[in-house]
């Protein structure tokens, strides 16, 4: 990695910190909160790619990891990758990455439209799709929700997470245009 990966990596990771600072929004059926760090991680990616995003994310764990209140509602330490919600934690890191990756095929796209409309998808399979997959095995599972109301629960959050998307999509499209950091993927 350069010097500029570095800050960028570290400039993202403050993202995803930052957004933290929103408090979460606590839902009775489940034990996980809306909270608008995802939003940071389908930034993470689509601005980034899949190398750098996912180094932010994993910047981020060690963070966590380290006892940093960094998560939202001023959560740290190793019990938030044991809790209810390191489901949807761990998928951060593969979602930022898969995110970063379909967001890469879409870098040299000419079509304002086609490009922005290519990272919301990137947004949406990453930082939902992926992230769901990690989160509701995680409920079902290892918290023992059973997976039919981990579903259920989870898809209280699909909405906002579709908005979310679109944010991000309009944000890296923006970036893109004025300042691309996203890197081409080699075909």
């Amino acid at each position: 990695m350069t010097s500029r990966d570095l800050v960028l990596v570290s400039l993202f990771t403050a993202i995803i910190v930052a957004l933290g600072i929103l408090p979460p929004i606590p839902l009775a059926f489940v034990p996980v909160p809306i909270t608008a760090q995802t939003l940071g991680v389908m930034l993470a990616g689509l601005i980034l790619g899949r190398r750098r995003g996912a180094a932010a994310v994993l910047l981020m764990f060690v963070l966590v990891a380290i006892g940093l209140p960094v998560l939202s509602g001023g959560r740290g330490g190793l019990g938030a990758f044991v809790g209810p919600t390191a489901g949807f934690l761990i998928g951060w890191l593969p979602g930022a990455y898969i995110a970063g990756g379909l967001a890469e095929m879409h870098a040299d796209t000419k079509s304002a439209v086609r490009q922005t409309f290519g990272f919301f998808i990137a947004a949406a399979m990453g930082g939902i799709v992926v992230v769901y997959f990690f989160g509701v095995a995680w409920l079902a599972f290892g918290v023992g929700l059973g997976i039919s109301k981990a579903v259920a629960g989870s898809a209280a959050f699909v909405p906002g997470d579709v908005i979310k998307a679109v944010l991000a999509a309009l944000a890296a499209r923006a970036v893109m245009v004025g300042y691309p950091l996203l890197p081409r993927r080699s075909s």
